[in-house]
């Protein structure tokens, strides 16, 4: 059975449950893994860094042309083109603003620290674009989601590259997924 069938077949509740279940699951691998991969949990502190110049610059702004980037492309091309079997519409069309704000915050969080805290510093930036990349696995039967998620995915590991800090990319994350799911809940 397709993903989008399950999908449609949950009840809000239940699919916000496996939501959060499964951003859970990435928070709980990124701690098990800092605890195998570095020499010490207190390791993860030097990847924060409260630069709020950074964050601003390089972070929001980064989010913002991600998503007129993506905005562009959606209004250029045609709509199969950027459609993910509805997937996106279902999490995001019915859901209250603080929703989205409270749950794009939760998955930029848990994935970067994934992604970027644990795997980019430990394994590279190929690595890391690459595997961000394939966990979103729906995008890949669609060649302009796979090849957005790609440069997404390896934007932002770029912005770690330049600089070390996760709350930049966890900004720029957050801004992509906010944004677009306003955008989703909006079109309704």
């Amino acid at each position: 059975m397709k993903q989008s069938e399950i999908i449609k077949q949950l009840s809000d509740k239940e699919l916000k449950k496996q939501l959060y279940l499964s951003q859970s699951l990435f928070i709980l691998i990124s701690i098990l893994l800092s605890f195998v991969l570095f020499d010490n949990f207190s390791d993860w502190l030097h990847y924060f860094d409260w630069n709020v110049h950074e964050i601003l610059t390089k972070g929001i702004l980064s989010g913002l042309i991600i998503v007129l980037i993506d905005l562009a492309m959606i209004y250029i091309l045609p709509k199969n083109y950027y459609d993910d079997d509805g997937i996106n519409e279902r999490i995001f069309s019915s859901q209250s603003v603080s929703f989205i704000l409270f749950f794009s915050f939760f998955v930029a969080v848990s994935e970067e620290l994934l992604f970027r805290g644990v795997i980019q510093t430990e394994f590279g930036y190929i690595a890391a674009s690459l595997l961000f990349a394939i966990v979103h696995i729906r995008y890949m039967k669609k060649p302009v989601l796979f090849i957005s998620i790609l440069f997404v995915s390896f934007y932002i590991g770029y912005l770690y590259e330049l600089t070390n800090n996760l709350l930049v990319t966890i900004t720029a994350h957050f801004c992509v997924d906010f944004l677009l799911g306003l955008v989703i809940r909006l079109k309704k």
